[in-house]
């Protein structure tokens, strides 16, 4: 029997503040897991669900990229993995009886937190042009709807197929595939919005846009650099990784704008002593000024540099490139600049030096932190130089680690979502598949909203994810997408971006990770498929759900993209798509054929635990860049300039979300419970701008463009932020973040330093401005 949804949209506005936690994990963690388990699924669902995830027979959690280990838990999932799961595996329903009763102006006025706690979409759903709500409709005039729209453009580069970073290998693989067989490399990913700028920065200077350890290289370490992220929230599993790497001796520096709870102490709850008393992690916070992670890895650069024996001379000489212009470029770093644009002290840079020249093993690991600046790009740029000083990559327990979030993001970018493919890569298919693939590169993420907006796109679909809250500028991005003329969502649950539509639009729901997927094969006879995919570090490995499907019209995204291709493309295409529907054994054997390391694709995967993909740098030490060697780089120090009374705001999560999937409206190792819509500002900051804790303020955000962003109503929080530095919650500031604000090279949105200014709301919290009120619901 189906369980209840939650009655109300809970005011977001009006939360508790206590003060924050200096520890995660631990028993609160247990039983916050198991109360949002059991309201989801039930006690029986859960403890049949749970045991399953991360197991090497047993379905990939949907939530966050971090590896398993080859020797895994019983319980091998945490908080947040518990939540994703318990969100697909929900008894609740989204049936064609709740959108007769609920039309799409009503839909539009909810909060995301309040779409998704509806639960599992289980027919395929038609908005008609000029119509209020949406109506069942089969999926066969669900694919003809899509023909229809497609067959009317101009040109196929007027559609945009975007990709979430949960869509399985198979799955993309075919995506990708159908694409370009259209005659499109319109591939914008959720890669765009996160780590494009790790990739950009990887490909030129090290050959491969991928970290360079493995999980064991972890407990080798002497030393972790964890930049720009909090494990406690988006990757909580890493913190049992960080654990055994202090237990074999490693060390641990944390560079963040704000105290993250989970890098102070980690309460294992998987061992008693963890729970009790739990462990330490970092040796040396260094609470750094948002923006000024370049300034100071050039700085420790400098100090490298000036340390007699502290370079790997031969590392440098026998496989690297450009390390004269670099060594001029660092040895001009500046200590004054370098402490106004840091915020930190000399002391503390000289501790970190003395920590760095002590190791001879160190790995740099980072995430959102650094990639979502103007300047993101030259600073991943500057980790590489670091690390390449001291010969730390390409050995044991050394290198880099760009920490992924979702499921399977690297993987599809692997499988070919890309809008710049490599033309080796489309030799590949088009000699596998007999056509010839479009060589113009296609729309990213911000350069598809432009599309859009300005009527060069017509029609989006979207292959998982939530595209209107992940997007920057949200009043831009919402306007853009009801330009379309069809708007097509494959999802598992109601989310933000249904209610934002083209004149027509289609949401096709899929089956989840958790569930059983079932084919037909040429005998007519059922057959269980699985699907693959890849983690963070490269590791490929099977993802096989148990649970019955959530509805019987539910199909998967292979067979979703199977019987899309063959209406669209009709009988003229060159590719296999009804037999790789029936069997997803022969989509892994055509990439087998097509992407280098997946050779004997299918015989590797079933092995448990799967296998790692070839990394010529780490395997090696050989790179395959434009030099034929690893790139030190060089390139003007660049932090943000804040003008007076203003201050930096980045954006980030609470702990009770995953992306822009809202759990719950707590945010417990922050001190927040039962409410989103706050701002953290440093007490002495508030003090100064004659804020004062518990008041509300209007979020007006300043950019080059001259036009102001404005999000209504946040409550301030005095917070221990650096000083000049704030931080709230997306996608709420998305708003905020203007389309153009990108990342050199990368396009990255820049949603980590966003210049604002605190006005105080006239009338208080947004439930008493009607207009505000609105506002807040189209942002959520």
């Amino acid at each position: 029997m189906a369980t209840k949804p939650p009655k109300g949209d809970p005011v977001q506005d009006a939360p508790q503040v206590a003060e924050p936690k200096h520890a995660a994990a631990g028993l609160p963690a247990i039983g916050h897991t198991l109360r949002i388990a059991q309201q989801q699924m039930g006690v029986k669902r859960t403890a049949l669900t749970l045991l399953r995830v991360n197991q090497k027979d047993g379905f990939d959690c949907p939530g966050c990229a971090w590896p398993e280990p080859d020797h895994r838990h019983k319980a091998e999932f945490c908080e947040n993995g518990a939540k994703a799961v318990a969100e697909e595996a929900t008894l609740r329903r989204v049936t064609p009886e709740f959108f007769a009763a609920h039309s799409v102006a009503d839909l539009a006025t909810r909060s995301g937190y309040w779409l998704g706690q509806q639960g599992r979409l289980t027919h395929p759903m038609h908005l008609p042009e000029g119509g209020d709500h949406y109506e069942p409709v089969s999926w066969e005039r669900a694919f003809d709807i899509i023909a229809e729209e497609i067959s009317a453009l101009g040109s196929p580069d007027e559609s945009v197929f975007y990709t979430s970073g949960r869509t399985s290998n198979e799955a993309a693989f075919l995506y990708q595939l159908f694409a370009r067989e259209l005659g499109t490399n319109n591939l914008p990913d959720c890669s765009n919005m996160c780590h494009e700028s790790s990739g950009s920065a990887l490909s030129e200077t090290i050959g491969i846009g991928k970290g360079s350890v493995l999980l064991e290289d972890l407990y080798k370490a002497d030393l972790i650099v964890v930049a720009g992220q909090n494990p406690g929230t988006n990757h909580p599993r890493m913190l049992s990784a960080l654990e055994k790497a202090k237990a074999n001796g490693a060390r641990i520096i944390s560079i963040n704008p704000l105290p993250e709870a989970g890098l102070e102490r980690f309460k294992n709850p998987q061992t008693p002593q963890g729970m009790l008393k739990g462990a330490a992690l970092t040796d040396l916070f260094l609470q750094i000024r948002i923006g000024g992670d370049q300034a100071l890895f050039r700085l420790l650069n400098k100090l490298i540099l000036d340390t007699r024996g502290a370079v790997d001379e031969e590392f440098v000489r026998e496989h690297t490139h450009g390390y004269e212009e670099f060594a001029e470029a660092a040895r001009a770093a500046d200590w004054d600049e370098t402490l106004k644009a840091t915020g930190l002290s000399r002391t503390e840079i000289e501790q970190a030096l003395g920590m760095v020249l002590a190791s001879e093993r160190t790995i740099v690991c980072w995430a959102m932190g650094l990639t979502q600046h103007k300047h993101a790009v030259p600073t991943i740029r500057e980790v590489v130089n670091f690390l390449l000083l001291r010969g730390n990559i390409g050995r044991p327990g050394a290198g880099v680690c760009p920490v992924r979030g979702h499921s399977n993001v690297q993987g599809d970018r692997t499988m070919g979502i890309f809008e710049r493919p490599a033309p080796a890569f489309l030799d590949a298919l088009e000699k596998e598949f007999g056509f010839a693939p479009p060589r113009e590169h296609g729309f990213d993420v911000v350069r598809a909203i432009r599309a859009l907006r300005d009527g060069e796109a017509k029609v989006f679909f979207a292959m998982g994810g939530n595209f209107v809250s992940a997007s920057p500028d949200t009043d831009v991005t919402e306007a853009a997408m009801r330009r379309a003329r069809l708007t097509v969502h494959v999802s598992t649950k109601l989310n933000r971006s249904h209610v934002v539509t083209g004149a027509r639009a289609l949401i096709l729901p899929t089956l989840g990770r958790t569930e059983r997927d079932l084919q037909v094969g040429p005998n007519g006879k059922s057959t269980e498929q699985f699907v693959t995919v890849e983690d963070s570090m490269g590791m490929v490995h099977a993802s096989r759900g148990r649970l019955a499907p959530a509805s019987p019209q539910l199909l998967s995204e292979p067979a979703i993209v199977c019987r899309l291709a063959r209406r669209v493309l009709g009988a003229d295409s060159k590719v296999p798509w009804e037999e790789f529907e029936k069997d997803y054994a022969t989509i892994r054997d055509r990439i087998a054929r097509v992407i280098p390391g997946f050779e004997d694709f299918n015989a590797r995967v079933a092995r448990p635990g799967g296998f790692t993909l070839p990394h010529a740098p780490r395997d090696e030490r050989r790179f395959p860049t434009a030099t034929g060697k690893a790139n030190f780089t060089a390139a003007p120090v660049e932090y943000p300039e804040l003008p007076e009374g203003r201050l930096l705001l980045q954006t980030l999560r609470s702990h009770d979300q995953y992306n822009t999937t809202i759990y719950g409206l707590d945010d417990r190792y922050r001190g927040i419970t039962n409410g989103r819509r706050v701002v953290l500002v440093n007490p002495e900051d508030a003090r100064a701008l004659g804020i004062t804790d518990g008041s509300y303020v209007d979020l007006v955000g300043e950019w080059k463009d001259g036009v102001e962003r404005r999000a209504p109503g946040f409550r301030v929080v005095h917070y221990p932020t650096t000083r000049g530095c704030a931080a709230a919650y997306y996608p709420e500031t998305n708003v905020l973040v203007p389309l153009d604000a990108t990342a050199d090279t990368s396009n990255t949105p820049a949603s980590k330093s966003v210049v604002v200014r605190l006005e105080s709301a006239p009338e208080g919290r947004p439930e008493t401005r009607p207009e505000a009120r609105l506002e807040q619901s189209a942002t959520d």
